[in-house]
């Protein structure tokens, strides 16, 4: 299948046949190895040999199983989806039902923070079963605004595109704060004179004054600026 753009568009890998394996390697075990690898060191740390070298087989026997790397992150992202999965019925209140799926795919997210890496280096990813499982569960969680599907669609992506973006930084604080061991309160107050220096130029009038005090990420700032958002969804949609 040709794309637009002139390039070959791959056949997901859950529309292909699955033929039985007289190897006692399954997919299943590959992800997991996968996932296992990326959670430990990074998404760079996976590959094919490395899967393979950790499973004690033949790197050229997962290919009996996947064909590419791509194969292989499709699996693992669509994995790490099925962890989103709220398996409880999810609360009639449509800010309850969308606070609890947003709350666990926060949780999931740092719980495997790769995803961040996996998000933003892929263009073209594919939609598994577990995926779609959370997009339509996150649909159901909002049907209590009464909106068509386009639009549910819509209030779906941006609360998720909050998500993504909080977590981006969650995750990239931390992991700064490995490399380092200097946390974001620790690196502003050393950079503070130099801001200070730049804001009594009198260019930067509404920065100044939050340097006047301590600059901090409160504990529930995560949950505040959800609600922001779910507050102007419902404003939009009451």
């Amino acid at each position: 299948m040709t794309s637009e753009d002139g390039g070959t568009a791959r056949v997901p890998i859950w529309a292909r046949p699955r033929a039985r394996r007289a190897s006692g390697l399954t997919r299943e075990a590959i992800v997991e190895a996968a996932v296992g690898l990326a959670d430990s060191e990074s998404l760079d740390a996976v590959s094919i040999r490395r899967v393979a070298t950790v499973l004690g087989a033949r790197t050229m026997s997962l290919y009996t199983y996947i064909d590419s790397k791509d194969d292989l992150l499709d699996l693992m992202a669509d994995q790490i989806a099925g962890e989103t999965l709220i398996h409880e019925e999810l609360p009639d209140d449509w800010r309850e039902a969308i606070t609890l799926v947003v709350l666990r795919s926060r949780e999931v997210g740092l719980r495997h923070p790769w995803l961040v890496d996996l998000a933003n280096h892929r263009s073209h990813s594919v939609a598994g079963p577990n995926t779609l499982r959370h997009i339509d569960q996150s649909l159901a969680a909002v049907t209590g605004l009464k909106l068509d599907p386009q639009e549910a669609f819509r209030v779906v992506a941006a609360i998720d595109d909050y998500v993504l973006g909080y977590v981006t930084r969650e995750v990239r604080e931390r992991e700064i704060l490995r490399r380092t061991g200097v946390s974001g309160t620790e690196h502003l107050a050393a950079i503070r004179p130099y801001l200070q220096r730049l804001v009594e130029s009198g260019e930067f009038a509404n920065v100044a004054p939050l340097l006047r005090g301590d600059i901090k990420v409160a504990a529930d700032d995560f949950q505040r600026g959800l609600r922001w958002m779910l507050d102007g969804i419902e404003r939009d949609h009451a």
